[in-house]
């Protein structure tokens, strides 16, 4: 997933799971293809290493009592650690992936060359605007009330960083995780739509079991992560995916201060209600289970598409 973002791109060198010189017949069918181990079981590696790191950063939390999160108590600096633990333990995972494929690390999805760079400011400004968007079209239709300030003096910038600093975790966990190694390495044994189709998915399947979700909120999951999906495919790399990400997650839970998977997390800016029929407002899930949702979604993704082209490197046959 760098600028020439190829998942059926050989190793740049012989990695150590290429097939075994003295393989037994027929073995090689079932666990590799002609240059390495098949797709389905790298990805079974890299999930296998990813629960192993992931649990080992858990464990050492609890070790040092460091802040948590559970299902009626979510906390800036809980879901710090939390999403922290989860996005050091893919990407610790897809670098052991990474020296066993031969592959370089920027492949996945994160090239160092295009950290922080103008796709991620640019990501920022459109999760922020597509955020607004919704919010605004709420309120147009009279589903939304700003109300007052809930935070005065310091702790307005304090909690804006804070939360900052959580939703950029978030993006980079949640994006690598599905949309990183997983995308990669899923799209060179089934092509890339399929792949994207699947994990998309999983990935809404998952945000199931958010106290405060329901199928409509999980449906605008999957739109959203297709959405993403479209973003990697159009501009190689998901460092303008995690920028749109960490901004939606900040404008939805600290600037606007609307619920999340049916939760208003403290240290939100404003004392902002919603009312209204669900269709509107989203109900008890907040927002993005709201129809406005899928349609600031889908218009993004018009207008994306036609500001960023198809990549000639992405006319492919991994469609």
């Amino acid at each position: 997933m760098s600028a020439d973002y190829n998942p059926e791109s050989t190793p740049q060198q012989r990695p150590a799971l290429a097939p075994p010189v003295d393989r037994l017949a027929g073995v090689i069918t079932i666990f590799w293809n002609e240059r390495e181990l098949r797709a389905g079981w790298r990805l079974v590696m890299f999930v296998v290493l990813f629960f192993l790191f992931a649990s080992a950063g858990v464990l050492l939390a609890i070790l040092l009592r460091l802040p948590r999160v559970t299902r009626t108590n979510i906390t800036p600096l809980g879901l710090l650690v939390q999403e922290g633990v989860g996005m050091i333990a893919a990407l610790f995972a897809a670098a052991v992936m990474s020296a066993l494929e031969g592959r370089p690390f920027g492949v996945y999805g994160l090239p160092a060359a295009q950290a922080f760079r103008a796709r991620f400011w640019q990501g920022l400004a459109w999760g922020l605007a597509m955020i607004a968007a919704m919010i605004l079209l709420i309120r147009a239709f009279g589903g939304f009330t700003f109300g007052g300030r809930a935070l005065a003096g310091a702790a307005v910038w304090s909690y804006a960083a804070l939360w900052g600093v959580v939703f950029l975790c978030v993006g980079f966990f949640e994006e690598f995780l599905f949309r990183g190694y997983a995308l990669y390495t899923l799209a060179s044994g089934m092509k890339f739509w399929p792949a994207a189709t699947l994990l998309s998915g999983i990935f809404a399947g998952f945000h199931l079991g958010n106290s405060g979700e329901d199928a409509v909120g999980a449906a605008e999951v999957f739109v959203t992560a297709m959405f993403f999906c479209l973003i990697l495919r159009r501009t190689g790399n998901l460092w303008f995916a995690v920028g749109v990400h960490a901004a939606w997650d900040w404008g939805e839970t600290y600037l606007f201060s609307v619920p999340d998977s049916g939760i208003v997390a403290p240290g939100h800016l404003l004392n902002s209600s919603l009312h209204g029929p669900a269709w509107l407002t989203g109900g008890s899930v907040g927002p993005e289970a709201s129809v406005m949702a899928f349609v600031v979604i889908g218009a993004a993704a018009l207008i994306f598409s036609r500001i960023y082209p198809v990549r000639e490197s992405a006319r492919t046959p991994l469609l």
